[in-house]
């Protein structure tokens, strides 16, 4: 344990915020740490256990494969071949054997080449559909990829029974419980009996007070207590008190006051049990008689108001929760409490009869009431509470601290300690540590152990009484302090105590509650929830375990009183904490020996053991399984933290649990395999399996794994079950945990695995056992029989060093194969499948690693195996092996004699990619450099063979120069020396000092890559062609050029015309490239860029190609086509325009990204060099793909861009008149314009006509209303397009009339602007007409459906509507410009009223007699006449209706303002600052309330009068009184008051009676409103700076100040004093 330094702590400073009003005995407050200190070497205090250990990594299980030994079946399902298994392993082709694979399902799918041999191992390739070798070779790059192999590289997708050793140690966190009287049938055990701590839900107290109906009932548990019963408080203020039987004895409190003083939050029972003491959260405290519980025994009250005030007593303050309490020694009248607000009390109730006879005493023993004065040091105090607070408990020894009441409180500074009896005085004080983790949470918690008596005297002191034990914590930091009774001379005077602490322990988080389990053990509470059980002398973690999942109740108690202290966090200062931590205390308790945990949801009891009894409780409960794991764990140590009762030795712990482990282990294996012999049934399979599996961990844990086939194997065999046996030792040996296994295992393992067909998972395990230890021949031909070639080369390789033999026998397979004699039946297809073993053989081989577990070997064992293979694939000829056998491998053994390098070409002739591949990685190893350095390296003067000879002299020139021989285009096809080309042109860049090719070779290598024989090789090809051209440059590039253009290999070609400067080709292969084709606009921007500095020949070539490739250079992105040439080639916009189909939407985005660009700024660049043509073009294609936009931007193109004879056609068309109009209006041709508007919108009404009298029947009724809207919306557009032409055309008029003075027309005569209203006017009015009676048929038409001609069923209403608005909108348009046409010419508004009026007359006169000349029925006009007036009069009643609410929303807001203003302010005396005459309040002279009753009077009289002239409906503006003020000039005046009245708004009535109806002040003084009424009483005037004054004196001084500055007094323009100012303040 790592000690505090010997420095006194700063928390002596802060001891002023927590107030003890007591009277110290002894010293003032010292710290603990200088105790722990002086004492470390005395008390050889231990330090703080080590972090625990980390858990075994844990191996993630797997099951057990699938049986598959029926090829036949799954040939069907050949199809269905998965991707992820061996067939992304190798390179594939059609006539190569992976390319058709075989469905053979097995539990480890093998990666790239390392096909699963035997049957029911992996997806294997299958003969069945095999075409032939000539094929066709996709290409799957062979080149960038590795062998690996399925054993070295575990798949997820292979499921295998993983041992449990290598997964978490059984946990045995907790353990049996020692007797306890509860009723089993009434409980619920959630943890088995032998963990370190049994937990036990009490389900039926958990019904009766945590279920809905206990919570509606009694309200929500918030506290616990422990005594002989079982108390909860609830949130009704209700105490529910429970025994052990879980039978609700007593309910306290209903019917009482007390459920009307809020939650319980305190609870506490008397040492005798007979007592209970409740605290609430109104602050009153209660207790009850157990024996007499219908009212309580004694209450203690909060003070109440008064005594708040004279506080001539000490309580609680009000609505203050009780947060703490507790009874003192035996009494049951004796109690300490405290609040959140941080103040402690002691009460002490006198004797008497029944609680209305007894008094209490309370005594303040700790805090601050709100409204104390500050200490008289100045310093401010910090906010402050009680963490923790607890009286001492009795024990069962008298001692002289039981009658002296300590109690022990935390704060969030200081640790006190008081005695209440006799008087209350201070016993220790002591500071917060300073290795309290800055910063961290604040928390604080205590619990008292009293004194006992020992049945075994103390060894240390010899004492048979145990000390008086205080364990406090604060934060992460707890210690232990004992207390010490030194006796005083006399008896009649208490003895004296002395403090030591004795321990200190750090925790890593933060503690929230802490209880004594024992005399020795402490149980600690995190503020994670995590429960920790510490030994007292040592202060060893011995259990650490989480109660996330118990839920324990707390509460938010100090976050409130400390937030201050939290939210003023000073990163400097240490002492400080970053949060409030929630209180715990209530929840968790402890009580002889057990732990009692409050949930919010239930009430728990744990009780802890040691592990003796936990492995006892195991066997006898018949689980051994987990009693072996439990005792490994305690061997271990590593699943949990040192049990306790174990030494903290390894040495010892191990001597002492390891017996016990072996012992278990044993009469485990004797009890089970014993009840296996009685009766079968009784153990099955799983559980042997399981026994097997944790002896595995048990023995490998102590070290001792002779036992397993010394002892146990033997077990398993006798009862024939020693499969299990073997299947729970395979995870092991693939683990190479164990690697060496008994002859007589390995018999019995290969029996057992192969009769379940398991045979890929035996031949993994053979490659990861010592091979020492097995039987070769018996293994070889074991794997011969049945295809386990991985573990044949293993085992060949590993045993025997012989590299060539396992080589040989997989090309055996394939002679038959390659001879054309297969009978493609399933032995056929299976050899190919295994042949392929080859390839990822060779990979690992030649690149000095073990196959297939991919180890390293041994340099010198890397060596012979690479020379060896060498030799037999270079040497050129037929070898014998072994080596004397006389046995010479053929691969043509019907022919007479063999070709040169025989068994090179059949591997090259079955499969070349793979074997090229496999070379491809043999190439990166350093074998393969100079001969010359190998021969010197490995002349060790021994004698060495011919191949080891011949294969240290291979280099890579040497294997390039074999192959280019054998890959001749005489003896292989296309499909294959490709694959050489690519090999070739690969290597060469990697190695070009081992590697020496003439250049004509690399000119056919190239040729050779650019004929490749499938689309699916041009990736390959090209890339390696790209390769090569970085390290060769051919003489004559140019003859290379057609065959890189008919390959299609554009890259090098970009690369070659780039580096040429041949721009014109470059970009013509960009275009030529379809899977680059977005990179032709950079092309074009990199070639004709200013910086090139190209030749006007170059760039015409450039040109050329763009010219050549216009069309589909604009399809392939006009916007960035347009773009690109607009900044590069703008003299080819108009040959790409002509190139585009005439009137495409693709010539309308090139035109709209050149003429109306996204950023602005481009937007110059783009539209300086176009000419109208273009403009006219880009709006003729605007009419056909974006109409609404026309007229918009025809308002901001410049006139000159634009030929109306030339465009207006094209709009006519596409039926863009709003456009057209515009056009025309700015050519000055408006009565063109309104005549061609007019006649569109005559078209719109009789496409309308057409419409709704149609007879159409096919077409339905919603259909015609939507066309129907359209054309009425259609109609009102174009409606408003002629109303802006006649506003146009008025402004226009308007400034002619300003500069030409025209005189106006003759009454009876029309402007011209005038006439384009009359047009405009008459043509909707008859559109109005005309239409009406369509669309609001007669009811007979209406429902003659079914007749010859059938009416549409229509919404008229709607229709109407629409129809009757467009004549709504032109007059209002007409009136509205009317009125304001004369504004700016007159000042006068009659003026200009009567000649925007005569205007608009002259025009409706104008429309009345044209309609009256053409209309046969004036009946027509005038209903079309009713529904205009008949519109502005809904919109006459709309504008009331608008103002009305208007004018109530006003006076809400005058009247709250008035309201404001009426407040007044509070003058700061009550006498005048002029006269000193008192003007209000007591003593002030005059009759104010008279004064104040007639002014009421006459206010009310005022306010009836004006409501009988509102009732009568007055419309006239009432005459102003005599005395209101006149206006001169414009607004400047004077008042006309003369009477004596008051005259500011100011003033107050009668000698200082407030006017509150007339008085509003304003923050400058300024005082408005006018007294109407003489009071026989001077006015008041109180100013901003809230001096008061008699106006007449004020305005006294007033005069003599304006005298003195002139004699002048500023006056507003309604004759009113401007301001008020202040003669003292100004």
């Amino acid at each position: 344990m790592s000690l505090p330094s010997p420095e006194k702590d700063d928390g002596a400073a802060s001891m002023e915020d927590d107030h003890i009003d007591l009277s110290p005995d002894g010293d003032a407050a010292s710290s603990d740490e200088e105790t722990i200190k002086g004492d470390r070497d005395q008390d050889h205090i231990a330090e703080i256990v080590q972090e625990e250990r980390q858990e075994i990594a844990a191996s993630k299980a797997h099951e057990n494969g699938v049986l598959v030994n029926r090829y036949r079946q799954l040939l069907h399902d050949r199809d269905d071949v998965s991707e992820e298994g061996s067939n992304d392993g190798l390179p594939r082709r059609v006539g190569s054997p992976l390319d058709s694979l075989l469905s053979v399902p097995d539990d480890s799918p093998s990666i790239q080449g390392s096909m699963i041999s035997s049957p029911g191992s992996s997806r294997v390739p299958s003969l069945a559909s095999r075409p032939g070798l000539s094929s066709p070779t996709p290409s799957f790059r062979p080149f960038d990829r590795r062998f690996q192999s399925r054993i070295s590289t575990p798949s997820i997708l292979s499921p295998r029974p993983s041992s449990p050793a290598f997964l978490t140690g059984h946990s045995r966190q907790a353990s049996i419980s020692s007797q306890f009287l509860l009723d089993s049938s009434e409980t619920e055990t959630t943890s088995p009996p032998w963990e370190v701590v049994r937990w036990t839900r009490l389900q039926k107290l958990n019904g009766q007070a945590f279920s809905e109906a206990g919570k509606r009932n009694f309200g929500s548990p918030t506290c616990i207590a422990i005594s002989a019963s079982i108390v909860l408080g609830t949130s009704k203020g209700i105490i529910l008190m429970f025994d052990y039987n879980q039978n609700l004895k007593m309910i306290i409190g209903p019917g009482t006051k007390a459920v009307e003083s809020g939650a319980v939050t305190a609870i506490a029972v008397s040492a005798d049990h007979s007592t209970i003491a409740g605290g609430h959260s109104s602050g009153n405290i209660f207790t009850w008689d157990t024996g007499r519980a219908s009212r309580p025994f004694l209450h203690i009250p909060p003070l109440d108001p008064s005594q708040l005030q004279n506080r001539t007593m000490d309580g609680h303050m009000p609505n203050v929760s009780i947060t703490h309490l507790g009874f003192l020694g035996t009494r049951h009248t004796a109690l300490v409490s405290a609040d959140d607000r941080g103040m402690a009390f002691s009460h002490l109730a006198t004797r008497g009869t029944g609680s209305l006879g007894r008094t209490v005493k309370t005594v303040r023993i700790l805090g601050r009431y709100p409204d104390t004065p500050p200490p008289s040091s100045g310093k401010p105090l910090k906010p402050s509470t009680v963490l923790a607070f607890s009286p001492l408990p009795l024990g069962n020894v008298e001692r002289a601290t039981d009658s002296m009441g300590l109690t022990a409180m935390l704060t969030p500074y200081l640790l006190v300690i008081v005695s209440t009896t006799p008087v209350a005085q201070t016993q220790h004080k002591s500071a917060r540590p300073k290795d309290v983790t800055p910063h961290s949470a604040m928390t604080g918690c205590l619990a008292w152990f009293p004194a006992v008596k020992l049945k075994v005297p103390d060894p240390g002191t010899g004492s048979s009484m145990s000390k008086v034990k205080l364990v406090y914590c604060w934060s992460n930091v707890l210690t232990v302090l004992d207390v010490d009774e030194i006796p005083t001379d006399s008896k009649d005077k208490p003895p004296m105590l002395k403090f030591k602490a004795r321990s200190r322990w750090k925790c890593e988080e933060a503690i929230v509650a802490v209880q004594w389990l024992s005399r020795s053990v402490l149980t600690v509470l995190t503020i994670s929830q995590r429960l920790i059980v510490l030994e007292d002398r040592s202060m060893r973690m011995t259990e650490a375990f989480d109660l996330i999942g118990k839920y324990i109740y707390h509460a938010d108690l100090f976050s409130t009183q400390l937030h201050s202290l939290v939210e003023q966090l000073d990163e400097d200062d240490t002492t400080m904490h970053g949060v409030v931590a929630d209180a715990f205390y209530m929840s968790f308790k402890a009580y002889k020996g057990r732990i009692f945990l409050m949930g919010f949801n239930d009430v728990s009891i744990g009780a802890i053991s040691n592990w003796a009894d936990r492995l006892i409780a195991l066997m006898e409960n018949g689980d051994y399984i987990s009693a072996i794991q439990l005792a490994t764990s305690y061997y271990t140590g590593d699943a949990n933290k040192l049990t306790v009762g174990l030494p903290e030795d390894a040495t010892l712990r191990h001597k002492m649990v390891r017996d016990k482990v072996m012992e278990i282990m044993s009469a485990s294996l004797k009890y089970a395999f014993g009840q296996r012999q009685k009766s079968k049934a009784s153990i099955d399979d799983q559980h042997l399996q399981r026994l097997a599996q944790t002896c595995f961990i048990a023995c490998q844990s102590v070290g001792d794994l002779d036992f397993l086939f010394d002892e146990m194997y033997e077990w398993y065999e006798d009862a024939g079950v020693e499969g299990i046996f073997l299947e729970v030792l395979e995870p092991y040996i693939l683990d190479k945990a164990i690697s060496i296994v008994p002859p007589t295992a390995v018999k019995a393992m290969v029996a057992h695995y192969v009769g379940k067909g398991w045979e890929s998972r035996l031949e993994e395990m053979v490659c990861h056992m010592e091979t020492a230890t097995l039987d070769i021949d018996q293994i070889t031909s074991l794997c011969k029989q049945h295809g386990l070639y991985d573990a044949l080369i293993y085992v060949w390789n590993q045993a025997l060093f012989d590299y060539i033999t396992p080589l040989i026998d997989l090309l055996i397979l394939l002679v038959p194969l390659m001879q054309n004699t297969s009978t493609n039946s399933m032995e056929d297809q299976i050899f190919e499948v295994n042949s392929l073993k080859m390839f990822p053989y060779l990979s690992y081989t030649l690149t000095g690693r073990v196959y297939p577990t991919s180890e390293r070997m041994d340099d010198e064992v890397a060596s012979q195996a690479k020379a060896e293979i060498y030799w037999f694939l270079f040497s050129g000829k037929s070898i014998t092996w072994p080596k004397g056998s006389g046995k010479t491998f053929l691969t043509r053994p019907r022919d007479e004699e063999e070709p040169s390098f025989p068994y090179l070409r059949m591997i090259l002739q079955y499969d070349a990619p793979s074997f090229l591949s496999a070379l491809n990685e043999a190439f990166e190893d350093p074998f393969l450099n100079e001969s010359q350095e190998k021969q010197l390296n490995g002349g060790t003067g021994k004698d060495l063979p011919e191949e080891q000879i011949f294969g240290l002299t291979v280099d890579r020139q040497y294997v390039v120069s074999i192959l280019l021989e054998i890959m001749n285009p005489n003896d292989f096809a296309p499909q294959d020396t490709i694959y050489l080309d690519m090999f070739i042109a690969r290597n060469l860049p990697k190695f070009p000092q081992y590697l020496l090719i003439p250049g004509s070779t690399l000119d056919k290598v190239l040729a050779g890559l650019c004929n490749y024989p499938g689309e699916d090789l041009a990736e390959d090809a090209q890339l390696s062609a790209e390769y090569l051209l970085s390290i060769y440059q051919p003489p004559d590039v140019s003859t290379l050029i057609p065959l890189f253009k008919e390959a299609g290999f554009y890259r090098i070609l970009k690369r070659t015309y780039r580096n040429d400067k041949q721009y014109g080709k470059l970009l013509q292969t960009y275009f030529e490239d379809a899977e680059d084709l977005e990179e032709t606009f950079s092309c074009i921007a990199e070639c004709l860029r200013s910086q090139v500095g190209l030749p006007k020949r170059q760039i015409q070539d450039v040109h050329d190609v763009i010219k050549r490739h216009s069309q589909e250079f604009v399809e392939l992105d006009p916007v960035q086509a347009a773009q690109t040439l607009g900044l590069y080639a703008p003299d080819l916009h108009r040959f790409v325009l002509v190139s585009v189909d005439e009137g495409s939407e693709l010539q309308y985005i090139y035109l709209k990204t050149l003429l109306e660009p996204d950023s602005e700024e481009t937007s110059g660049q783009a539209t300086a060099s176009l000419d109208r043509d273009f403009v006219e073009q880009y709006v003729q294609l605007m009419c056909r793909y974006n109409p609404s936009h026309v007229s918009d931007y025809v308002g901001i193109v410049q006139a000159t861009n634009l030929r109306l004879d030339k465009l207006l056609p094209t709009m006519e068309d596409t039926g863009v008149v709003d456009a057209a109009v515009i056009l025309m209006a700015r050519e000055g041709q408006v009565k063109d314009a309104m005549d061609r508007l007019t006649k569109h919108l005559e078209t719109l009404e009789s496409a309308l006509h057409g419409l709704v009298t149609s007879t159409n029947e096919n077409v339905e009724d919603g259909e015609i209303q939507e066309a129907a809207e359209d054309l009425l919306r259609g109609l009102q557009k174009y409606t408003h397009v002629g109303i802006w032409l006649c506003q146009g055309q008025m402004k226009t008029s308007k400034k002619l009339n300003a500069v030409g003075r025209r005189g106006s027309p003759s009454p009876g005569d029309l402007s011209p602007d005038e006439a384009l209203w009359l047009d405009l006017i008459d043509t909707t009015v008859q559109i109005t007409r005309r239409l009406s009676s369509v669309v609001t048929p007669s009811k007979p038409d209406r429902v003659s459906r079914g007749t010859a001609s059938p009416t549409p069923m229509l919404d008229s209403d709607k229709l109407v509507g629409l129809l009757r608005s467009l004549v709504q909108h032109t007059f209002t348009a007409l009136m509205t410009a009317t009125s304001t046409q004369n504004e700016s010419q007159s000042s006068n508004r009659l003026v200009s009223s009567s000649g925007g009026n005569l205007t608009f007359l002259r025009i409706l006169r104008a429309f009345l007699s044209r309609a009256a000349a053409t209309s046969p029925s004036l009946a027509d006009l005038r209903a079309v006449l009713a529904s205009i007036f008949s519109a502005y009069a809904y919109e006459e009643n709309i504008l009331r209706l608008s103002n009305r609410l208007l004018d109530q929303q006003l006076f809400q807001n005058v009247k709250q303002a008035v309201d404001l203003r009426q407040r007044g302010w509070r003058p700061r005396g009550s006498t005048c600052e002029a006269c000193g005459k008192r003007v209000w309040g007591p003593g002030v002279a005059g009759n104010v309330f008279e004064a104040w009753e007639e002014k009421q009077a006459t206010d009310n009289k005022k306010r009836e009068e004006k409501k009988a002239a509102a009732a009568r409906g007055k419309n006239k503006i009432e005459p102003p009184p005599k005395d209101t003020e006149t206006y001169q000039g414009k607004g400047k005046g004077k008042s006309t008051d003369t009477g004596t009245g008051p005259s500011s708004s100011g003033e107050l009535a009668a000698n200082g009676a407030t006017d509150v109806q007339s008085l509003a002040a304003e923050a400058n003084g300024d005082v408005y409103g006018r007294r109407r009424d003489q009071q026989p009483l001077g006015p008041l005037v109180v100013l901003a700076c809230r001096h008061i004054y008699h106006k007449a004196c004020l305005d006294t001084l007033q005069a003599r100040r304006g005298e003195g500055e002139g004699g002048h007094r500023e006056v507003d323009e309604f004759g009113r004093e401007v301001a008020y100012r202040c003669p003292i303040d100004g």
